[in-house]
């Protein structure tokens, strides 16, 4: 079992959410589409090369966000990354992927 975490403007959490819950990600039990959601604030500042989503290059750009935090079990958990990736409207998400011990 693994722990997704990414971030993203709240404008586009649903569409990715539901990305990555079709691939089977965020079951727990008789549940499904289980989450947990953090708002915060990011910021990034696109370099030379890049085509941002948001802001230019060169400019600190800040944005409002939410944290998205769900299960995904071992089998799907590249299937729910690279949904996550396809859907996400950045050109370099940020998502953390960490191993859960089973106790």
């Amino acid at each position: 079992m693994y722990k997704l975490v990414f971030f993203v403007p709240e404008t586009h959490a649903d569409a990715v959410k539901q990305a990555v819950f079709a691939t089977g990600a965020g079951k727990i039990g008789d549940y499904d589409q289980c989450c947990f959601e953090t708002r915060g604030q990011g910021q990034f500042r696109p370099l030379a090369g890049a085509n941002p989503f948001l802001g230019t290059a060169g400019e600190l750009e800040r944005v409002d966000e939410l944290r998205i935090e769900l299960v995904c079990e071992d089998s799907l958990i590249q299937a729910a990354v690279k949904a996550l990736r396809a859907a996400h409207p950045y050109e370099e998400p940020a998502y953390d992927v960490w191993p859960l011990a089973k106790l």
